[in-house]
């Protein structure tokens, strides 16, 4: 159900749409919660945001970045410093937005884990939804390592059992096995076709990435790999009202810790879990 001002949203069949907002706005239609909205301009925004997500991810899954542990990521050194911990520190002279699209356009140069790409993922589509003169304004001092993220994405998570294209789940292996530990879990984007995209997985169905994720247990495991409720995804609100202010680099803005936690592939949960104790650890 959608609601935009108190009133119940009516779709028009003559508005030329493009079949992902066409499929978005069913799914929100169908919905068994109200999805409510001030006003038709933050309505569009969001709806914009997620027709960009799905369309980053499906990009992702065509390019040559390839899925691996921090200890071995790659990146462009012309655009990001390669931190220890496996960290792309964007460089001092490079415009975020041109840093961003390198990812894709030199993508063979590079070399990350799943919750890096769902990031990744995210800028990339924030910069098509506001414009590269608003993005670079914004996101000054890009690092992208794990769910680390500024915190003008505005990055929100919460359990429902409900789902909309542009979503980032999390499907859990609880008994992955302790030699394939990047194989814990996906965070994967839902497809406006129904399908996931998950980095390192490429785009599959539910049925699929779990039958894969559960070749990868600990032997005897009788606990299979499962769909979690969890959902993450920018808060388009407040990025909407970024735009709407056109609101540019604030002279000071409070940056969100950094924790270098080794561990790939966990949900957005895990790691504020890791942030809210101050805790950094290793993979054994």
């Amino acid at each position: 159900m959608i609601q935009i001002s108190g009133v119940p949203f009516q779709p028009n069949e003559n508005w030329k749409l493009e079949s992902i907002e066409r499929a978005i706005i069913q799914h929100m239609l169908n919905a068994p919660i109200l999805y409510s909205f001030y006003s038709e301009d933050e309505f569009w925004f969001e709806i914009k945001v997620r027709k960009n997500i799905t369309k980053s991810a499906n990009e992702m899954n065509q390019s040559q970045a390839q899925f691996t542990t921090f200890e071995y990521a790659r990146c462009n050194p012309n655009y990001w410093q390669l931190t220890m911990e496996g960290g792309f520190l964007l460089r001092p002279d490079v415009q975020p937005a041109d840093a961003i699209l390198d990812i894709y356009r030199n993508s063979s140069l590079y070399a990350f884990e799943c919750a890096t790409a769902a990031v990744i993922i995210y800028y990339h589509a924030t910069l098509y939804s506001i414009g590269s003169y608003l993005f670079n304004s914004l996101f000054q001092n890009l690092y992208l390592y794990s769910w680390h993220t500024d915190p003008d994405l505005g990055i929100i998570t919460f359990y429902s059992n409900h789902f909309l294209p542009g979503d980032v789940v999390y499907i859990n292996n609880p008994d992955f096995h302790p030699d394939t530990p990047w194989f814990r879990g996906l965070n994967a984007v839902l497809l406006n076709d129904g399908n996931f995209f998950g980095h390192g997985f490429s785009i599959r169905t539910m049925e699929q990435i779990i039958q894969i994720l559960n070749e990868y247990r600990k032997p005897g495991s009788q606990q299979t790999a499962y769909l979690t409720n969890l959902v993450t995804r920018p808060s388009f609100n407040y990025l909407g009202s970024l735009v709407s202010q056109q609101t540019s680099r604030r002279a000071y803005k409070m940056q969100y810790p950094i924790v270098h936690h080794n561990k790939c592939s966990i949900s957005y949960v895990h790691y504020l879990y890791y942030l809210s104790n101050g805790i950094n650890k290793k993979d054994k």
